[in-house]
């Protein structure tokens, strides 16, 4: 018959503790990168797709409008609506500015760029997710101002040469005409250029993104206890 001394387990001693298998955990995975997030490449392309067309069509009116002859200095594309006219404008929209000294006028508009600039690209680094007119409406505002910029500094004026009429205008100038008084009656709306394209519709995006834009905090999620009724 055994000895039950023998037959006792074998004491582990409380200091060799059997280590534990690890427990692997899964790491948080990092959030997919949004296609619809702002970055300063998408913003630095658009500015300057919209610079470089500014700058080689006002080029090519320069070369090619100037040589127009006397008698006939515009290029027709529609009857009575739409002509492509060279003209350099020293002072900003609607004339502003035009007969201001240049001392005056040339540190003015380019104080106003730079401040512009500097706004827009401070905007831009704010944008989220989902703000797609900002998104698109700040870089051409930007390449816009940046090409009439380069005009004031190269020539001391802006080229225009896309000069347009249309009866909508003089309905509008008309109306403009009651509340203000002298206001021209005219239906020529003042010529520009693409950069004033480029403005106007960026600007445009920005009123979209104004109005549209959610007001008040975003609802959150219900807490799970009243949901199960607890």
């Amino acid at each position: 018959m055994s000895d039950p001394e023998e037959l006792r387990a074998p004491e582990v001693p409380p200091s060799a503790s059997v280590p534990e298998a690890p427990v692997s955990r899964p790491r948080p995975s990092s959030p997919a990168p949004s296609s619809d997030r702002p970055t300063f490449i998408f913003f630095g392309a658009v500015a300057a797709v919209s610079l470089i067309l500014d700058v080689v069509t006002k080029a090519w009116a320069e070369i090619v409008l100037s040589k127009r002859p006397f008698d006939s200095p515009s290029l027709v594309l529609v009857p009575q609506h739409l002509t492509l006219t060279i003209a350099y404008n020293k002072g900003g929209a609607w004339g502003l500015l035009q007969d201001a000294a240049e001392t005056v006028r040339r540190p003015f508009f380019f104080a106003v760029s730079v401040l512009a600039v500097l706004f827009i690209v401070s905007l831009y680094s704010k944008l989220g997710r989902g703000q797609r007119a900002l998104m698109w409406g700040l870089p051409l505002v930007l390449g816009g101002a940046l090409g009439n910029l380069s005009d004031r500094v190269t020539r001391s004026s802006v080229i225009d040469f896309i000069d347009y009429r249309a009866d909508w205008v003089l309905a509008m100038n008309s109306g403009i005409a009651k509340a203000v008084p002298h206001w021209g009656l005219t239906d020529h709306w003042p010529t520009f250029n693409v950069a004033d394209i480029a403005i106007c519709i960026g600007v445009g995006l920005m009123a979209i993104d104004m109005f549209t834009a959610r007001r008040g905090p975003e609802r959150r999620s219900e807490p799970v206890g009243p949901a199960l009724g607890a």
